[in-house]
């Protein structure tokens, strides 16, 4: 279903891969897909395929293209979990919320004018789409288990657009007093709708390995879906 394409960086360092999974009609919209540290692995790969199924034109941007292009590990694999911690301190924030503007840019191009665009993004991913919604046009974003949010709500004021996050209430990297700032600045803000999952650790909405929580993954992957399809159609 999906094809590895080229997306042109917009301060001109280069040119990025990404996973550009197709429909098979006409797309109603478009979903950018933000790996977590783990890269575009099959799990990416995977989502970006299922919106593709749901009729949406999916794309995964290569998001470590700048230190390591086609980083791809499995998180259920010890030595590639930590690879991938190692590898998370080289991940700058403010460039790669510039690769979702470019992605976007891109997409706007196939789509045609009045094309609409979402944003969902992973653990680090997840902070790059709170930021999406902050710093992009992006008509719509979501972000599970974003840890690095709470330390980005100086930008909370510029969320303009749809926002929904997904929080596991029992993750130890997002604990309670993190969740309950990053509420105290997001909730009186009426675009923004934020829902926490008992018994859910960080990872919980991976498509499979240890991580994932069945039922808390069902619950917030549909709230996706509906969010989408309102704020896309």
């Amino acid at each position: 279903m999906g094809e590895m394409i080229r997306v042109d960086a917009l301060d001109g360092e280069g040119r990025f891969g990404a996973y550009l999974a197709h429909p098979e009609g006409t797309p109603k919209a478009a979903i950018i897909v933000i790996n977590e540290i783990f890269g575009v692995n099959a799990g990416i790969r995977r989502k970006a395929d299922d919106w593709a199924a749901k009729n949406y034109l999916a794309l995964a941007p290569d998001m470590f293209w700048r230190f390591a292009p086609g980083y791809d590990v499995d998180p259920d694999v010890p030595e590639q979990a930590e690879q991938a911690m190692a590898q998370r301190a080289k991940l700058d924030l403010d460039k790669a919320v510039a690769d979702v503007e470019a992605t976007i840019r891109y997409l706007r191009g196939l789509l045609g004018a009045g094309g609409k665009i979402g944003v969902v993004g992973y653990c680090w991913g997840g902070s790059v789409a709170y930021l999406a919604a902050t710093r992009t046009d992006a008509n719509a974003s979501v972000g599970y288990y974003g840890r690095l949010i709470a330390e980005h709500l100086n930008e909370a004021h510029a969320v303009a657009r749809p926002l929904l996050l997904h929080f596991g209430a029992a993750d130890p990297s997002i604990p309670a007093e993190l969740r309950a700032k990053v509420r105290a600045a997001l909730d009186p803000n009426s675009r923004v709708t934020i829902h926490e999952y008992a018994g859910a650790g960080h990872g919980f909405a991976a498509n499979s390995g240890r991580r994932r929580n069945e039922k808390a993954a069902g619950e917030a992957d549909a709230r996706t879906e509906a969010f989408f399809a309102e704020y896309l159609s």
